[in-house]
């Protein structure tokens, strides 16, 4: 059982969060305007989660720079990375097909280094929460 998921606000700044997948792992938010320190994170990385509000277009530009940035970075040259389209409760939210083809994924996917995953999620309601989890349990190579 998940339980509630949490309240959701946009990330500012950096925050720490402890899960039990079984063993202790870390995760760090970084928000988007956090961009330029992202690289300071590299190094201690050991996968990478990538959230995308799929609810805004306007967004979709950026998001996919900063994402290419990211994967183009050495230090994560083979760190696994999951996509995350968030806010797919959100009735003007765009599905899974079409961020894939703004994202242009399909290139992104033949052209990097890392394993690349894609989910759907709603921070809000949970949904793909588990999914999201397990690939974590998977990527750390930590036993369910």
């Amino acid at each position: 059982e998940l339980g509630e998921p949490p309240a959701t606000l946009p990330t500012v700044g950096t925050n720490l969060t402890d899960l039990r997948l079984p063993r202790k792992v870390t995760v760090r938010e970084l928000g988007g305007c956090m961009g330029p320190i992202w690289p300071s994170y590299y190094s201690e990385c050991s996968a990478l989660l990538f959230v995308v509000d799929a609810s805004s277009p306007t967004q979709v530009s950026s998001s996919c720079i900063q994402l290419l940035s990211v994967l183009s970075a050495a230090p994560l040259a083979s760190v696994p990375v999951l996509v995350l389209f968030n806010k797919i409760d959100v009735p003007c939210y765009m599905s899974l097909v079409e961020m894939k083809s703004l994202f242009r994924m399909q290139d992104i996917v033949s052209c990097a280094t890392q394993p690349i995953t894609m989910l759907e999620t709603s921070a809000r309601d949970g949904t793909g929460l588990a999914d999201v989890l397990q690939w974590l349990r998977t990527a750390l190579k930590d036993p369910s």
